[in-house]
């Protein structure tokens, strides 16, 4: 019977991370958690469930993931986020590789939850995740703070599973506006870092794509209030991240 490792970096996930762990403990046979020193109860937490925990400063989003998945003892792992959990349906469906592995790696759809809502359409459902994978044919990589699990080899074999990863995102507007900020600085900075531009052009037709994509492409509207706000975001976090690249540009200039 092949064994698993779950895999998952934590700060300040004392909202989410029991769930989390919940999901897990009759999954996978072995908990690696990796936290950014979280002041809140994250370890207090995590020390109720027979897991190994581990404090490490943030070395950003890709590096710390990848960090975390040296710490697995198995090659074969499941990878989540701190404020994600594993649907009854995908706890099976991973219960059931393990006498069954096929693939270098698993998608499963990520079903996200939104003050309280589960959202259905814009960019955010089916947004399919490779979390279920062999960690010595693949690493975290991306752009921060848009991580993904690549692998190695681009003929690689991948399988689809049933279930959903449930993802309690953000629970309130200002939660959302916040971290919107947060995340287009990152963003600038690893852009601008990378040498890429931000022309007048791409602060125009970027955002107004992204927006129109989510709301109308893929049927945002009909998530009603929460999904305009959702796409609204969508195009916020655009304009501010090609905003913020100019800005560098300029302050270096």
């Amino acid at each position: 019977m092949l064994k698993l490792s779950g895999v998952i970096i934590t700060f300040n996930e004392e909202r989410n991370i029991e769930r989390c762990l919940q999901s897990l403990v009759n999954v996978v046979d072995e908990i690696v958690v990796v936290d950014s020193y979280s002041t809140d109860n994250t370890k207090a937490i995590c020390e109720r469930f027979n897991v190994k925990f581990i404090e490490q400063e943030f070395l950003g989003y890709i590096e710390q993931k990848n960090f975390a998945l040296a710490q697995a003892s198995y090659n074969h792992v499941v990878s989540l986020d701190g404020d994600e959990a594993l649907s009854e349906t995908l706890q099976k469906s991973i219960i059931d590789l393990k006498s069954n592995w096929k693939f270098d790696g698993y998608y499963a759809n990520r079903f996200n939850n939104f003050c309280g809502q589960w959202i259905k359409y814009s960019d955010w459902y089916p947004n399919k995740k490779l979390r279920v994978f062999d960690k010595t044919k693949a690493e975290w990589k991306g752009i921060n703070p848009h991580d993904n699990v690549q692998l190695h080899d681009e003929n690689a074999k991948t399988g689809h599973l049933k279930g959903n990863i449930l993802h309690w995102t953000y629970q309130t507007y200002e939660e959302m506006d916040k971290k919107t900020d947060y995340f287009s600085t990152i963003a600038a900075k690893a852009y601008y870092d990378k040498g890429k531009t931000a022309p007048i052009w791409k602060l125009i037709w970027n955002p107004s794509w992204a927006f129109f994509k989510a709301f109308v492409l893929r049927l945002g509207f009909l998530d009603g209030l929460n999904g305009f706000r959702i796409c609204y975001q969508t195009w916020k976090i655009t304009y501010l991240k090609y905003s913020k690249l100019r800005e560098l540009y300029r302050t270096k200039a």
